[in-house]
């Protein structure tokens, strides 16, 4: 089971952000808040409240245990620009770019719950179906079934069989109208 968390907008570069998302990315949850605790970076304290509202998601919404979950994945992406003017020297204007960041955590669990694991077996089996290749294969489908489950069988057979004549006549005349226009006398 995944839980996912974003932080949208952080005012950081994505370049700065990512040193620090680096070292977290495949860790344990415990691991991880150790890791971002001691971290010198500036971009330590907002990945650690992130992960703290993953975390917070997968106990309240899905039951997990916090012991059980891991970084599956985590990415830092750019957002957008605030773009700042700064005067230089001779009149001149420099331009300055205040970059933002949205980061986004998926949680996974290590292994996986019991419960979960039954119910998983449980649809499984529940939805068995039967592929059919070949006309056989309802010819045999249909002898062993019921007397009435025989009659929609049958049915079934009739129409295939009605449809394989209808596509083994071969129309007479042209059948295309390049043949057409090709087979006329031209004067």
């Amino acid at each position: 089971m995944e839980t996912t968390a974003k932080l949208r907008y952080l005012r950081m570069s994505p370049r700065k952000v990512r040193l620090v998302v680096d070292a977290i990315r495949g860790v344990s949850v415990e691991q991880a808040l150790a890791r971002l605790k001691f971290s010198d970076k500036r971009a330590a304290q907002p990945v650690a409240k992130l992960l703290n509202s993953a975390i917070a998601n997968a106990e309240h919404n899905q039951d997990l245990k916090r012991d059980n979950l891991l970084i599956k994945e985590i990415k830092v992406d750019e957002g957008p620009v605030l773009k700042r003017w700064r005067s230089r020297a001779f009149g001149r204007a420099a331009g300055i770019q205040k970059r933002t960041s949205h980061i986004s955590i998926v949680l996974s669990e290590i292994k996986p719950s019991k419960e979960k694991a039954d119910k998983k077996k449980g649809a499984a089996k529940s939805q068995e179906v039967k592929i059919v290749r070949s006309l056989d294969e309802i010819k045999d489908v249909s002898q062993g079934k019921t007397k009435g489950e025989k009659e929609a069988g049958s049915d079934l057979k009739d129409g295939l069989v009605q449809q394989e004549k209808f596509h083994s006549e071969k129309p007479k005349g042209p059948q295309s109208a390049k043949r057409r226009f090709f087979s006329r006398k031209s004067g």
